[in-house]
């Protein structure tokens, strides 16, 4: 057991189990030899004392004490003040504090307890009482330090898991190769947005993209350059379908889809148009040319619970678009169902 006024300069850890680590705050250095004296031959209580109760919460923020021992009466600074002062410190707010008072007076227990104390001991108290009483007070204060840590760690594991959680749902949503929606989220989207379009006769558009020829591209210059150049042409897809809640997503090897809410043709046409030119301004090198893409596009007012309809009109209106030359879009027809 150390029993020094100066604070030491290196406080050792906690012993395993409970340790009660005693700050003593009294002007009186005969009470603070009194105490030391009590405690002495208990090698679960580690006391300190402060004689300058101006230098009590430097010293308690550094000891870091299960149990502060606080005078009521010292020259310059009210006990009970004190206390509070405790119960405001962030790092001091929890650790018991038992009241040492020279009163044995009901007011005076009562603004202690007020003030924050946990106990109350008048002074000088009987040696087994002190030291039944330290010992409650650090085990219950460990106890609550134990339950907190255990409590932050169980939410930094939830948080984590959510974390993890949130990842995988996002990773099966999304297509690893261009960091677009995969085709299961495609599919997914397309139902709960046409079912949400049905009910409040809102129309949808559907843009169908295929990279053209990319197949010889593959054969030409390798797998490694033609996933380069989904990539690239899937950035390009991307800018064209920027606004909230448009959707872009990969549909199958070279070929992407475009969801786009609350758009009729019009838009939907200078959509296509646009993302045409996107990716014409890539330049990227196909033999003598370069690399182009053809999309169809169809707009409708859902009818019936299933989108099949405007993603098969808009799948003919690709196919003419490849038929007439690509590197251009075509518009669906009132027969492409």
């Amino acid at each position: 057991m150390s029993n020094s006024a100066a604070f030491p300069a290196n406080v050792p850890p906690l012993a395993e189990g409970y340790l009660s680590l005693v700050l003593l705050v009294d002007d009186q250095v005969l009470i603070c030899e009194a105490v030391r004296r009590a405690l002495l031959g208990e090698a679960d209580i580690d006391l300190h004392y402060c004689t300058n109760a101006q230098e009590a919460i430097r010293v308690a923020e550094e000891l870091k004490p299960t149990v502060i021992l606080q005078d009521l009466v010292m020259p310059g600074i009210d006990g009970l003040a004190l206390v509070r002062h405790y119960r405001e410190h962030p790092t001091l707010q929890s650790v018991p504090v038992i009241v040492l008072s020279a009163k044995d007076e009901a007011a005076t227990k009562s603004a202690a307890f007020q003030a924050g104390a946990n106990d109350y001991l008048v002074k000088l108290p009987d040696r087994i009482e002190l030291i039944a009483r330290i010992r409650y007070h650090s085990r219950a204060y460990l106890d609550h330090l134990q339950r907190d840590a255990a409590y932050a760690a169980l939410r930094e594991s939830q948080r984590q898991l959510m974390q993890a959680n949130l990842e995988l749902e996002r990773l099966t949503r999304i297509d690893g190769l261009t960091s677009l929606g995969n085709r299961r989220y495609f599919d997914e989207y397309m139902m709960a947005e046409w079912r949400r379009a049905l009910r409040g006769g809102l129309t949808l558009s559907v843009l169908m993209i295929d990279v053209d020829q990319f197949k010889d591209y593959n054969d030409t210059y390798g797998h490694l350059a033609g996933d380069d150049v989904l990539r690239r042409v899937a950035d390009a897809i991307r800018v064209s379908a920027s606004r909230a809640g448009d959707l872009a997503a990969r549909f199958g090897g070279e070929e992407f889809v475009v969801v786009l809410l609350n758009t009729g043709i019009e838009e939907a046409q200078v959509a296509a148009e646009r993302l045409v030119q996107n990716v014409r301004n890539l330049g990227i090198p196909h033999g003598g040319k370069q690399v182009t893409v053809s999309v169809g596009v169809a707009s409708m007012q859902p009818e019936g619970e299933s989108p099949e309809a405007i993603i098969t009109a808009a799948d003919l209106a690709l196919f003419r678009a490849k038929a007439s030359g690509k590197d251009r879009y075509e518009l669906s027809r009132p027969g492409d169902r």
